[in-house]
């Protein structure tokens, strides 16, 4: 899978010319701020977590990370990254394109932290490390056919 799954993807939803794609990386945070000239937390970064034989998908605000304690109660389990070829394999996008669009049946759920509420719009990848999508937070749970809104991060420590 590629930005062209996820161009089909939003083709259904009439959202394929949204799609943006750079000519700088966007791999991370930071390039993807860069690359787009937001503040780091409207980066809309999705994070893949072991779950047995599969895995879940967890999107968040750039500025924040994993609160572990959070996660456990939330979800029953030890937050456990995927690996690279993991990533690939479960999901079908590359570490640096991760998003929650056109995504592998071995994905079990597709989670929103609220984190990115405090933004208007918010910008997750579109299946490359050089894309996005600019959305409203109510767009990225809709399009995304996310199972439901978490609150288990925290804000980064400056």
């Amino acid at each position: 899978m590629s930005i062209e799954s996820v161009k089909q993807y939003m083709k259904t939803f009439g959202r394929e010319n949204d799609v943006m794609e750079f000519t700088v990386s966007s791999a991370t945070v930071a390039l993807a701020a860069e690359a787009l000239g937001v503040e780091p937390g409207r980066i809309a970064k999705t994070l893949s977590f072991k779950k047995d034989d599969s895995c879940i998908l967890v999107v968040t605000a750039g500025d924040v990370k994993i609160d572990n304690s959070k996660y456990k109660h939330t979800f029953g389990l030890k937050a456990k990254m995927l690996t690279a070829d993991e990533a690939v394999e479960l999901i079908g996008h590359a570490v640096g394109g991760v998003c929650p669009f056109a995504v592998k049946e071995t994905v079990v759920g597709i989670y929103i932290d609220e984190s990115v509420k405090r933004f208007e719009t918010v910008f997750p990848a579109c299946g490359s490390s050089n894309s996005a999508i600019e959305l409203t937070p109510d767009e990225l749970f809709s399009l995304s056919k996310a199972t439901a809104w978490v609150d288990i991060t925290r804000l980064i420590e400056q």
